[in-house]
C-alpha cells in the first residue's frame, strides 16, 4: 500500500444506504490517508514514509490476523527508532487519527441527513419524532407551547482541561472538514475537483507543520477566547433557529393563530471566568474581563446582523404600509442620509445600530467597530429587543410577513437567548472556601465565636442570625485576609455584572463538596454582603449545592428537607420563583465509589430530591456534571435524560459539557444542532412521556443496592485500601507527565499529595485512559455479579438479564460499561503495569485488575446476550477495531519513552515525544477525562 489507509472494514448492514455510506466513509478515510502519507513523504522523506508505512502494515497483519509474529515484528521495529523517528511516527500516527475522526464525524453528518430526507421515518432523538409521540399521546399544541413556556435546557461550557488539541489545530481540522463537506455536496467539475484536493493537500500541510502541543500554559482568559469560539461555530446561529423550527413545528400541530411566540427555553451557560474551585486565577478581575469578552462577542455578532438587515430591508415608503410606532422609530433615528429618505426601516435600523454602538461603549465591549452617531445606549437588552418587535410588528401588519420571518426572526430570537451577556456564567467554588471566609468574618465580628470550632447545629444558628441581622457583616476598619478579601471582591463584581449586564449574566452560585445545611447559608450570607440578597429576603441568584461524594449523594435528600423547612431559607427560594436548583456530581463520585456504586447514588439521590421536593411544594431542576468519558458520568445524552427517575427532569434540566466533548459536539454548525435537538427532545420526552413514578418496582431497586455495595467494596478495597496502590498508579499510568501537557489554567491536584482523595477527577480518569485500562468504567461489576448470583441462585442470571430489558437505568450503565470496555486492552496495560519497579506490587495489583476485567466483560455479555462486545452497535464496533492498528504503536512507543524519561533522561525530546503520544491516543479513544 502505498497510503496511510485504515484496513477496509468488513460492511455486515443489509441496507443499501448504510452500505453506501459506509463506503463514502472509507473513501474519505483512503484520500485523507492517502494525502498525509504523500505529506510525510514529501516533508521528512521516503525513509521515514517507509518506516511509518511498514510499522502500519505490521500493526494491521496483527490485529487483523492475530499474527503473532507480526506482534513481534512490530515491537522489533518500535523498539529500535531513535528518539528523532519516534517523534515522527508518533506525530504521523496521531494526525491520521485527527483526520479519520474528522472523516467519520463527515459520516454522521451523512448519516442525519440521511434519516432527515427519509420520507415517514421517525428517529429517536429529533425533535419531529418526540413531537409526533406527544401528538399520539394525547397533547394539543397549545399544550406543547405552554410546556416550553416553562422549560429550561441548559448545557454548560466548562474549561475542564481534557481537550488535548490547540485552537490552532482545531481550526486547521474544521477546514478539512469544511472541504470534504463541499466536495460531498457539490457537483464539482474536474478543475474544481483538482482544486479541491490541492486545497485539501495546503490543509494537511499546514496541520502537519503545525505544533500539535501547546507551549505555554493558558490563562482562564484564553479559556474564555477558546470558549466563545464555539458561538461563532454553533450557538449563535443554531440557537435561534431550532426555536425557530420548533416555533413552526408547534404551530404546524396546532393549526391555532401563530399570533403569541414561544418562549426561549435553551440557553447556553458557561464555568469559564466564574469557576473558581482550585483555580487561584480565576479573580474578580478575570470574572469581569471575561463578562466584557462575552458582551463584546455578542454586541458584534447585533451589530453585523443590523449591518445586513438594513442592506436587505430596502422596503420604500411609498409601496408598502408601516405602522406608526415604526414611523416614530424611523424619525428618531439620526440618519441624514439623503439615499435612505423614504425608507423607514433602513432609518429605523440604522437608529437601533446607533443604540447598540453606544451600549458597546457603555458595556467596554470591544466590536471592532467605531462608534455610530451620538444616540444614547440602551438600557437593557430589553429595550433593544422592543425596537426589533417595532420592526416585526409593522412588517407583519403590512402583508410583510415572510420578510419578517427571515433574518429578523432570527436576530430578535437570539437578543432574547442571548441578551447583552450572551453566557450565564455560573459562579463556583468549594465549600471550605466559604467556610473559612465566613469563620473570618464572623470571629472579626463577634470575637470569641470560633465558627470553626461549632458543630453543624451551631453553625446553622450563627448563620440564621446574621442573615436575619440587618447590619453588615465586614467593616471597612478591619484588614482581612488575601482569601477573604478576594472572595467578597468576586460577589461583589458578580452584583455590578447585574447592574451591568442585567441578572442573567451570573444566575447562579454553586458550592462545590456540599455536605451540609450550613454550606448553603454561608453562601447566602456572603451574597448578603454583596447586596445580591436584600434585607426582605429576595435574591438575585440561586444559591446551587453540588453534591459530588458518594457520602454527600446519601445525605443530600435530608439535606435539601432540612433547608426548605428553614423559613430564612424558603423566603430565598420562593423570591426565585419557587425553584431550587441542585447539582449532582459524577466525577468526583465515581472516584470516590466507583463507576456502579455512582451512578446507583446519583439515581437514587434523584428519587429522594424529587420526593423532598414535591412535599415542600418546591419545584426542582436538577443540574447534571456530567464528564466527557464513561468514568466520569458521560455518555449518550439522550440516554442518560430518558433514564432519569420519574419526576427528576420535569421540563427543566442543565448539564455540563467539558473539554473534548464540547469541541466534538458543537465545532460543527450541523451537529452541534443536532445535538442541541437531542437535549430539546429528550427534556420533553422524559417530562411528557415517561411514567411518572420516581422509581420502579421495590424488587429491582433491592437487587441494584446490592449489587452496588458489591461493586462499591470492590472499588474501594482496590483503590483506597490495597497497600501501594498509589504507588502503582503514579507508576503505571502517565499521570505525572499528563501534569505537564499546557491543556488548561487549573492545577491537576486540589493539595500537593500524591494521595488519590486530593486527585481531581479528570487527571484520574485520563490516566486510566491511556493505558487502556478504563479502570474507573467498569471496575467492580463483575465481582458484584459473580457474587451477587451466588447469594440469589432462585434469581440468578435471568432476573439480572430481566433488569436489562425493562428498566432504562440499568440498560444504560451496562451499554457504557459495553462502549468502555470496548476501547480498553488488557495486553496494553499489562506493558503499562511493567513499569512499576516493585514486582511483588504489580502481580498484585494487575493480577486482580486482569481477573476482574476478564470477570466484568464475561457477566456483562451474558447479562446483555452478546457474543462480543459492542456487538449491538456495529458501527461503532468497527471504528473502534479499525483504530486498533494506529492506537497500539503509540502505547508501545508512550512506554518505551516513560522509561527513558523516568530513569532520569535530560533528553527535551523525550518528554516532548510522550507529550505528542498523549495526544494521539486521546485523538484514538476520541475522549480522554
Amino acid at each position: 500500500m502505498s497510503s496511510l489507509t485504515m484496513p477496509l472494514p468488513r460492511v455486515s448492514q443489509p441496507e443499501s444506504d448504510a452500505a453506501a455510506l459506509d463506503a463514502r466513509l472509507r473513501d474519505d478515510i483512503r484520500l485523507l490517508g492517502r494525502i498525509l502519507g504523500d505529506t510525510v513523504r514529501d516533508q521528512e522523506g521516503e525513509a521515514v514514509f517507509d518506516l511509518v508505512e511498514r510499522i502500519r502494515q505490521t500493526s494491521i497483519r496483527f490485529h487483523r490476523d492475530d499474527d503473532k509474529p507480526a506482534r513481534r515484528e512490530l515491537e522489533t521495529i518500535l523498539d529500535g527508532m531513535s528518539t528523532d523517528e519516534t517523534v515522527l511516527v508518533v506525530r504521523a500516527f496521531s494526525y491520521f487519527s485527527h483526520l479519520a475522526n474528522i472523516a467519520e464525524d463527515q459520516n454522521n453528518i451523512r448519516q442525519m441527513r440521511s434519516q432527515t430526507l427519509a420520507d415517514g421515518v421517525r428517529h429517536e432523538g429529533r425533535l419531529a419524532h418526540t413531537l409526533a409521540c406527544a401528538r399520539e399521546a394525547g397533547f394539543s399544541g397549545a399544550e406543547l407551547r405552554e410546556f416550553f413556556d416553562g422549560a429550561l435546557v441548559s448545557p454548560v461550557l466548562t474549561a475542564h482541561p481534557t481537550e488535548v488539541r490547540r485552537k490552532s489545530t482545531i481550526d486547521r481540522e474544521m477546514e478539512v472538514a469544511a472541504l470534504l463537506d463541499r466536495r460531498e455536496r457539490m457537483q464539482l467539475t474536474p478543475g474544481e475537483f483538482e482544486a479541491s484536493e490541492e486545497q485539501l493537500r495546503r490543509a494537511v500541510l499546514t496541520l502537519w507543520q503545525t505544533n500539535l502541543l501547546r507551549r505555554t500554559k493558558l490563562t482562564v482568559l484564553d479559556e474564555v477566547a477558546n470558549g466563545l469560539s464555539f458561538y461563532d461555530y454553533t450557538f449563535l446561529r443554531e440557537v435561534p433557529r431550532l426555536h425557530c423550527v420548533l416555533e413552526d413545528r408547534l404551530q404546524d400541530a396546532s393549526g391555532e393563530d401563530a399570533s403569541g411566540e414561544m418562549a426561549s427555553f435553551l440557553r447556553i451557560g458557561s464555568w469559564i471566568g466564574g469557576d473558581r474551585d482550585g483555580n487561584p486565577f480565576v479573580t474578580a478581575d478575570v470574572m469581569r474581563g471575561t463578562l466584557r469578552m462575552q458582551a463584546s462577542r455578542i454586541l458584534r455578532y447585533y451589530l453585523d446582523e443590523l449591518h445586513e438587515l438594513g442592506r436587505e430591508l430596502s422596503l420604500a415608503a411609498d409601496l408598502t404600509g408601516i405602522s406608526p410606532e415604526l414611523r416614530a422609530l424611523a424619525e428618531r433615528s439620526a440618519d441624514t442620509s439623503p439615499h435612505r429618505r423614504g425608507e423607514p426601516y433602513r432609518l429605523a435600523i440604522s437608529g437601533i445600530y446607533a443604540r447598540l454602538s453606544a451600549t458597546a461603549v457603555k458595556l467596554k465591549a470591544d466590536t471592532l467597530r467605531p462608534r455610530y452617531g451620538n444616540s444614547p445606549p440602551y438600557e437593557s437588552a430589553a429595550e433593544f429587543s422592543a425596537d426589533l418587535d417595532v420592526l416585526h410588528r409593522s412588517l407583519t401588519q403590512n402583508k410583510s410577513e415572510v420578510i419578517a420571518r427571515g433574518r429578523l426572526r432570527h436576530l430578535r430570537r437570539a437578543a432574547d437567548c442571548f441578551g447583552f451577556h450572551l453566557a450565564c456564567l455560573d459562579l463556583r467554588q468549594n465549600s471550605t472556601v466559604h467556610e473559612r471566609t465566613i469563620a473570618e468574618l464572623v470571629d472579626a465580628a463577634a470575637p470569641g465565636t470560633s465558627y470553626l470550632d461549632l458543630d453543624e447545629e451551631a453553625r446553622i444558628v450563627v448563620l440564621l442570625r446574621e442573615l436575619r441581622s440587618a447590619r453588615p457583616l465586614t467593616s471597612p476598619f478591619i484588614t482581612y485576609s488575601e482569601e477573604t478579601r478576594s472572595e467578597l471582591a468576586v460577589f461583589h463584581a458578580a452584583a455590578e455584572a447585574h447592574e451591568m449586564f442585567g441578572p442573567a449574566a451570573i444566575p447562579q452560585c454553586i458550592i462545590s463538596m456540599s455536605e451540609g445545611v450550613s454550606d448553603l447559608l454561608e453562601v447566602a450570607l456572603l451574597l448578603k454582603e454583596a447586596d445580591l440578597i436584600d434585607p426582605t429576603g429576595h435574591s438575585a441568584i440561586n444559591i446551587v449545592p453540588l453534591f459530588e461524594t458518594i457520602e454527600a449523594l446519601q445525605a443530600c435528600a435530608g439535606i435539601m428537607d432540612r433547608l426548605l423547612s428553614l423559613p430564612e431559607y424558603r423566603a430565598l427560594v420562593d423570591s426565585r420563583g419557587g425553584l431550587q436548583e441542585v447539582m449532582l456530581g459524577y466525577s468526583d463520585s465515581n472516584k470516590d465509589g466507583g463507576f456502579v456504586t455512582s451512578g446507583w447514588e446519583l439515581y437514587k439521590a434523584e428519587i429522594g430530591l424529587v420526593e423532598v421536593f414535591e412535599r415542600h411544594h418546591v419545584r426542582l431542576r436538577l443540574f447534571h456534571g456530567r464528564g466527557g468519558s464513561v468514568g466520569r458520568g458521560g455518555g449518550p445524552s439522550y440516554d442518560a435524560i430518558l433514564a432519569q427517575p420519574g419526576g427528576a427532569v420535569n421540563g427543566q434540566i442543565r448539564i455540563t459539557e467539558q473539554g473534548e466533548i464540547i469541541s466534538s459536539k458543537y465545532s460543527n454548525a450541523e451537529v452541534g444542532r443536532n445535538n442541541l435537538e437531542i437535549l430539546a427532545a429528550a427534556t420533553l420526552e422524559a417530562s411528557l412521556l415517561q411514567p411518572r413514578q420516581s422509581a420502579p418496582s421495590l424488587e429491582y431497586l433491592d437487587a441494584m443496592e446490592s449489587l452496588s455495595s458489591r461493586a462499591f467494596a470492590a472499588y474501594r478495597n482496590l483503590v483506597y485500601e490495597t497497600p501501594g496502590f498509589e504507588d502503582y498508579f503514579w507508576a503505571s499510568t502517565v499521570i505525572n507527565e499528563i501534569s505537564t501537557l499546557n491543556i488548561g489554567s487549573r492545577p491537576a491536584s486540589r493539595k500537593k499529595t500524591r494521595r488519590i482523595e486530593d486527585l481531581r477527577a479528570i487527571p484520574w480518569v485520563f490516566s486510566w485512559a491511556q493505558c487502556r485500562l478504563m479502570l474507573p468504567g467498569w471496575y467492580g461489576f463483575g465481582s458484584a455479579v459473580e457474587s451477587w448470583i451466588a447469594d440469589h441462585p432462585d434469581k440468578g442470571m435471568a432476573f439480572l438479564q430481566e433488569l436489562y430489558r425493562e428498566w432504562p437505568f440499568f440498560r444504560m450503565l451496562l451499554s457504557n460499561m459495553d462502549m468502555v470496555l470496548a476501547k480498553s486492552s488488557i495486553a496494553i496495560a499489562s506493558r503499562y503495569a511493567d513499569l512499576v519497579p516493585d514486582a511483588t506490587l504489580r502481580a498484585t495489583i494487575f493480577g486482580r485488575i486482569r481477573r476482574e476485567w476478564h470477570l466484568t466483560i464475561d457477566m456483562l455479555l451474558i447479562i446483555m446476550g452478546q457474543e462480543r462486545l459492542l456487538a449491538g452497535n456495529p458501527l461503532l464496533e468497527r471504528s473502534i477495531r479499525n483504530r486498533f492498528p494506529y492506537l497500539d504503536p503509540l502505547n508501545h512507543v508512550q512506554v518505551e519513552l516513560l522509561k527513558d524519561h523516568r530513569a532520569q533522561s535530560s533528553d527535551e525530546q523525550v518528554l516532548r515525544a510522550i507529550q505528542l503520544t498523549i495526544n494521539g491516543i486521546s485523538a484514538g479513544l476520541r475522549n480522554s477525562g
